[in-house]
């Protein structure tokens, strides 16, 4: 029996930097992805406990050579949530098949739909957990705001249409220095800003814990807590990235969403497996994203790695492995990739 927790990060009115391979130092994600988060939750524990204690940690993880392990805990990727007045809207990605009773005759509002890449956490539950899609009322609605560009109906009221009002992003110009010649060059970062104001937003992940887990839980909640003071993501150095930390108990919605059934399985983390069957990929919708990035105690990069991104759909469960990323002129440690696996039931249709 698995225990389940709802952490959220609130990074007030500390911006952050979060890289994504191929976009460049100038641009940043609005979010964190699980084996980025991983890492530097791994890291924070073994600056806290000690290299032995993370070790130890590491090996209760599954891996290509030992697969039989139950992992201590899975986490999902970080997504948005945004405080309305009287609830919070949490953003899950939408998964890439269409929910139950979607239309044939779509094209009036394909354009809106596809855009929708995030849905409320209400939404999102009656589309792929419920009723299904309302044929009538979200066509119509769909319908209306590809055509106005508003809305006034359930979809506009839940947040829908309201994903990219919860952060902004902008470029700082900054200047580095040459070491020898002291020549300057300027350049610019990217950084995101959560709304701190009317409607404070910030970061959410799940944290599935197994029986072995839950006895991490004072450790794993005290490194998050010194993660937090020091910052994730890059530009820490520049005051980046540092948050505040609400561990809580999963809220009785969230129950629901996590122990209902399914006929499918849709990512919520990165997802990595050494050897994948046939049959696994069978009806399977997905998006392959690519891993990579630096280590940050050397000028060296870690090996790039293939994982099914979130929102990907399965028949069955994925499960997932540890991965390890150690580059071969580097000796000091290795260096892992998680690609430990949490999805949600969904019922979904098969085309």
């Amino acid at each position: 029996m698995s225990v389940w927790k709802l952490v959220k990060l609130n990074f007030g009115r500390s911006p952050a930097h979060f890289g994504e391979v191929g976009i460049g130092i100038e641009e940043t994600s609005d979010r964190i992805r699980s084996d980025s988060l991983f890492s530097a939750w791994i890291s924070a524990y073994a600056r806290l406990f000690s290299k032995h204690a993370v070790e130890e940690l590491l090996q209760k993880f599954p891996t290509p050579e030992q697969s039989n392990l139950i992992p201590p805990f899975r986490i999902s990727s970080t997504f948005i949530y945004r405080q309305a007045s009287d609830r919070t809207i949490y953003y899950l990605p939408r998964p890439l098949k269409f929910p139950h009773n979607y239309p044939d005759d779509d094209l009036k509002f394909f354009k809106t739909y596809k855009k929708l890449n995030y849905l409320p956490l209400e939404v999102w539950q009656r589309w792929y957990q419920g009723q299904g899609f309302e044929k009538d009322a979200d066509t119509d609605e769909l319908i209306a705001y590809t055509t106005n560009g508003k809305s006034q109906g359930e979809l506009n009221k839940l947040g829908t249409f309201e994903y990219k009002k919860s952060f902004k992003i902008d470029k700082v110009p900054k200047i580095a220095v040459d070491r020898v010649t002291r020549a300057t060059n300027l350049y610019h970062t990217g950084f995101v800003q959560f709304e701190w104001d009317k409607n404070p937003s910030g970061l959410y992940f799940l944290l599935q814990l197994s029986q072995e887990g839950e006895k991490l839980v004072d450790k794993l909640e005290a490194a998050l807590h010194f993660l937090g003071e020091e910052g994730i993501g890059g530009e820490r150095s520049s005051g980046a990235g540092r948050f505040q930390l609400e561990w809580l108990e999963l809220p009785e919605t969230w129950q629901q969403v996590v122990n209902s059934d399914g006929t499918h399985h849709t990512l919520m983390s990165l997802f990595w497996e050494s050897s994948i069957p046939d049959e696994f990929l069978n009806n399977a919708c997905y998006e392959i994203q690519e891993r990579g990035g630096w280590i940050a105690e050397s000028q060296l990069r870690r090996q790039m790695v293939r994982m099914f991104s979130e929102g990907s759909v399965f028949l069955t469960s994925p499960q997932g492995k540890l991965i390890n990323v150690t580059p071969h002129n580097f000796n000091k440690h290795n260096i892992y990739r998680s690609g430990i696996s949490l999805s949600l039931p969904i019922q979904a249709q098969d085309k």
